[in-house]
């Protein structure tokens, strides 16, 4: 009694420092009696204190940013040869009780910690069934303890230090690590997703490899044991059920051959699958690229009727020494041209205009009356079949010039977008340039 009278009437020097906690990992020293915090002057150490330190146990005296380690069994009165901040802090030894400042750590290293974590329902996928994730929890608990006290020091703040802070870190960390690597073992150890269950002893062992290794680097703390309790299904899951269903045959066979020719079999309808969509879809856009490929074929034939005759191609030599102007293979293939090019445009102007309309070929009706289209060029490019209105539009637009080159069918050659009477209403009047 008269130790603690003593330490209340010098208001917070001690004559005893020790700590008599007995379940605690990290606890910071203050004055018997009195709560932390209580005296201004509870960091205020005498050099004739006891210091007493118990197996299992460090003392850490912290002076600022620097630190003092003693390790236990240490029972003796603070002498400056033990502490060699303490020291330069002080210089000289004067005898009596020469008062310092410091804040004062017992760390527990023999004292293991227990945490239970947990990983919510992730997805793994089957190694030969990749088209139905399997919903999977994992639930365990990892053991640590402090064994690199000056690791733990300078990684954690021991004025602000919490136990459950800690506790709840690691249990995060540890969660994502186990859930990589129950990934990674399923995948690569080709383990059937419905039967990861079984697998509580592979996972134990590669999160203690690994997992092990990156606590101990991110919390300066020493794994002693993780253990994997459980692994959980979610069978009410719609894809663990399928699954389920297509492995039912799969995992009662015997011969490896029929469980490759089933793998092949799925492999097989899911291609069935994506090529029906395929095909699908391209059933989807096949009258507009029909469409693209009748103007394709329009535009070539409209080039080559425009070509007919340059050159001299097709003129007939009568003796004259030049052409007579009679030229029956023009004639011929600007008849061929102009077959295949009405029917072309009209059958792309029927579709296009008339999409569910049932083509005629009983001969009972007459056809369509034909639209005139027209032609012109821009960037070297022959651009139509347009009919009159598109081509007004793109006048008024001033994309179509009085210069641009045009053609419809009939026309031997490409002409001036002005020579057509149909259009020239349309093309801004030309003022003359008045006299000076």
């Amino acid at each position: 009694m008269a130790i603690y009278k003593k330490q209340q009437n010098h208001g917070g020097f001690a004559d005893v420092i020790r700590c008599d906690e007995k379940d605690f990992l990290v606890w910071k020293w203050h004055p018997y009696g009195r709560e932390e915090g209580e005296l201004i002057r509870d960091n205020a150490i005498r050099t004739t204190s006891v210091l007493r330190v118990k197996t299992g146990e460090v003392a850490v005296f912290v002076y600022g940013n620097k630190e003092d380690y003693i390790e236990g069994p240490h029972d003796e009165t603070i002498k400056t040869k033990n502490f060699p901040v303490l020291a330069s802090i002080i210089g000289l030894w004067y005898e009596g009780d020469t008062p310092f400042q410091a804040e004062i750590y017992f760390i527990n290293t023999k004292k293991a910690e227990q945490i239970r974590f947990g990983v919510p329902f992730f997805d793994i996928f089957d190694p030969r069934y990749p088209d139905f994730p399997i919903p999977v929890a994992v639930r365990g608990s990892l053991t640590f303890q402090i064994s690199d006290y000056k690791g733990f020091v300078k990684t954690h703040r021991l004025a602000t230090f919490k136990l459950e802070e800690l506790k709840k870190k690691i249990s995060s960390v540890v969660a994502r690590y186990v859930k990589n690597e129950l990934f990674n073992l399923v995948k690569n150890n080709n383990i059937p997703a419905i039967q990861v269950e079984t697998s509580i002893d592979s996972l134990s062992d590669a999160v203690n490899t690994d997992v092990t290794k990156r606590v101990d680097d991110d919390f300066a703390v020493s794994v002693v044991n993780i253990d994997i309790d459980s692994i959980e299904i979610d069978k009410s899951s719609e894809t663990y059920k399928e699954l389920k269903k297509i492995t039912k045959d799969v995992t009662t066979r015997k011969t490896e051959a029929d469980i490759t020719d089933y793998e092949e079999r799925m492999r097989i309808q899911r291609e069935e699958g994506q090529y029906a969509q395929h095909m699908e879809t391209r059933q989807q856009n096949i009258e507009a690229y029909e469409t693209e490929i009748k103007g394709e074929v329009g535009v070539a034939s409209a080039e080559a009727l425009g070509k007919m005759g340059e050159n001299g191609a097709g003129n007939i030599n009568m003796g004259d020494g030049g052409n007579a102007g009679f030229n029956p293979m023009t004639i011929m293939a600007g008849v061929t041209l102009g077959s295949v090019i009405g029917k072309n445009i009209s059958q792309t102007l029927d579709s296009t205009m008339n999409p569910n309309q049932t083509p005629n070929t009983t001969g009972q009706t007459p056809p369509p009356v034909p639209t005139v289209v027209y032609y012109y060029i821009e960037n070297g490019q022959a651009v139509g079949p347009l009919d009159d209105q598109s081509i007004i539009q793109l006048i008024v637009a001033n994309t179509i010039k009085r210069d641009t080159l045009m053609w419809k069918p009939g026309m031997a050659n490409w002409d001036r977008a002005d020579s057509f009477t149909e259009f020239a209403m349309y093309f801004p009047p030309v003022i003359p340039t008045p006299n000076p």
